[in-house]
């Protein structure tokens, strides 16, 4: 993976494909940031991409792609010596199911608790089995993530406190770390979490540059008539919100309102927003 900037798209594709030898077809490109010639000559921006080889041609090279007569004689020798698997098709399906319905709503009602971190004082140092202190290996284990990204990123530190990492990244590229509408940010907070969740029963709470903060500051604004509204009527809810603004948004009316039932909620369209409301009227 390689991340190439350039005054147009053409000029990236053009030293994309010179970087590889080979022609833009057998690449994978993902435009980051699309050429912009400001206003008056000023604020102009460079066209940025980032470009790999496609998983075949890379096994092309290699030289490890199977004939087809192989994969199909391997598929029939598997299919004669397999038994039957119906009913544990169906034992892996329910129980798939169950772990991702666990799974999201130990991110949607856990990821960010504030009393939680209210109640945080200074802890015993956590370790594992071979001595080494969990935020130090955690911290490496990320740090090996970021090093096969293209992204020049310098700061990962983590802190363990009782049942939560605080993650802090930051460097040249954070901003395209975090990625438009901080989609990459998402992404990223909801790998980090599952495998600190399922690997060492953490949840996290990440923070690239100042994101999480801006985004924080934004929805305290937005909450203020929400809040009223809810103080008046009894009840009331926000509007849809994307990726880490609605955990935000949980977070901030649980905390204004901790004798009210507070919870995540979908549209039929499978947008998020909060609903807050009474607990015998849920």
């Amino acid at each position: 993976m390689k991340k190439i900037e350039a005054k147009t798209l053409e000029e990236a594709y053009a030293v994309a494909t010179e970087a590889f030898s080979c022609s833009i077809t057998a690449l994978d490109c993902e435009i980051i940031q699309y050429p912009s010639s400001g206003f008056l000559g000023l604020f102009s921006k460079n066209a940025i991409i980032v470009v790999a080889p496609k998983k075949h041609q890379e096994e092309k090279k290699a030289g490890i792609v199977e004939p087809k007569n192989t994969i199909l004689e391997k598929k029939k020798s598997t299919l004669k010596h397999e038994p039957p698997k119906q009913n544990v098709k169906v034992e892996q399906k329910e129980g798939k199911a169950t772990q991702n319905s666990v799974t999201e709503r130990v991110v949607l009602d856990s990821f960010f608790d504030k009393k939680k971190e209210a109640e945080h004082v200074a802890a015993p140092v956590q370790k594992l089995a071979n001595n080494i202190p969990l935020q130090e290996e955690i911290e490496k284990e990320l740090k090996a993530l970021i090093m096969i990204s293209c992204f020049d990123i310098d700061t990962v530190e983590v802190d363990v406190i009782e049942d939560t990492a605080y993650v802090f990244i930051d460097g040249e590229d954070a901003a395209l770390l975090i990625g438009k509408e901080g989609y990459r940010y998402n992404a990223l907070s909801y790998l980090v979490s599952n495998w600190l969740q399922n690997k060492h029963a953490l949840y996290i709470k990440l923070e690239i540059a100042q994101f999480l903060a801006s985004q924080q500051e934004m929805i305290r604004s937005y909450m203020e008539p929400v809040i009223e509204h809810v103080e008046q009527e009894g009840w009331g809810r926000t509007r849809a919100l994307d990726g880490i603004l609605v955990q935000i948004a949980l977070e901030q009316l649980r905390e204004a309102f901790p004798n009210k039932y507070v919870a995540i909620k979908r549209t039929r369209n499978g947008d998020r927003y909060v609903l807050i409301n009474e607990f015998n009227k849920r």
